[in-house]
């Protein structure tokens, strides 16, 4: 083996293992006791991933012209994954409804964001925030209307996340001044966002139900191939370069978001399916996500 295949592969590690580390601790930690992490995640959709959201949009390094044409491409990848999936579903004997979200609105945040920054540096994490965002934004518009045609638009505008976004773009787009002792306390109340994803997302594991195997298998094969079969050709289509290629591509191979369960048990839409679904499929991802680095470095 060659120096570049172990650098290859050291990167890989550096890359997963922390992940794995935090995931793993959660799910460890949840079944010595028991816990409730309804408060954290709401405290962390409210105000930390807000606050990290507004904190590199509002920052200097920040250029959204840089990002348009990845945005574009993030867009692409969800509505086309749902497009390509929704067809598959009589097949596989499950509701639309409940098998298409998890396909299109993947885990960009817990695990996206993190692995984008650990892969490719910190210099990365306004790409990473920007995927987010797109893939964020459809799931609360998007994502709502396919699970209640009756959605009303007031609740998007209500979003904390929505919100932090308006403000950072208006921040960036005009350049507003932010002070130190604004910025700092809103930078450090980001931080603890990514770690409290993952840390979630291990609790979350504990409450696996395999009973509903078979969707999940099939969301753990289908999740990243749809998004794979969209991204790869929409980086020819876009022009985009090597950096916003490995990142569209990494975008579309992450497995199904949390927040996919959550909104189906809001909806009362099959959420124990839908659980199996998002968990067999972030589980599967600890092959995929080392395989799709080890094609983009």
């Amino acid at each position: 083996m060659d120096v570049t295949s172990l650098q290859l592969i050291e990167r890989i590690f550096q890359t997963v293992v922390p992940l794995v580390a935090i995931v793993g601790l959660g799910y460890i930690y949840a079944r010595r006791s028991h816990v409730d992490m309804s408060v954290a995640n709401r405290i962390n959709m409210d105000l930390f991933c807000p606050a990290l959201i507004f904190s590199v949009m509002s920052a200097k390094s920040f250029d959204l012209v840089t990002h348009i044409d990845l945005a574009i491409g993030a867009l692409l990848v969800v509505l086309g994954s749902g497009l390509l999936v929704w067809p598959l579903c009589r097949l596989i004997g499950v509701a639309p409804k409940t098998f298409v979200p998890p396909m299109m609105f993947n885990n960009s945040g817990n695990l996206g964001i993190p692995l984008v920054v650990l892969a490719f540096g910190e210099y990365a994490l306004p790409a990473a925030v920007v995927m987010f965002l797109v893939e964020n934004l459809l799931h609360f518009t998007v994502g709502m209307y396919i699970m209640d045609h009756r959605t009303h638009p007031m609740t998007l505008a209500r979003n904390p996340m929505i919100l932090a976004t308006v403000a950072g773009l208006i921040w960036s787009l005009f350049k507003l001044p932010l002070p130190m002792v604004v910025h700092t306390p809103i930078d450090m109340l980001g931080k603890i966002a990514i770690p409290l994803m993952l840390f979630a997302l291990g609790v979350r594991m504990t409450s696996i139900d395999f009973s509903n195997w078979k969707p999940g298998l099939w969301g753990s094969f289908l999740a990243p191939l749809s998004g794979l079969l969209i991204a790869i050709p929409v980086t020819f289509a876009l022009g985009l370069d090597q950096q916003q290629t490995a990142y569209l591509i990494l975008f579309g191979a992450l497995p199904p978001a949390v927040l996919n369960y959550m909104v189906s048990e809001r909806y009362n839409q099959e959420p124990q399916q839908v659980a199996s679904i998002v968990l067999i499929s972030n589980m599967a991802s600890l092959a995929i996500i080392p395989l799709t680095l080890a094609f983009i470095l």
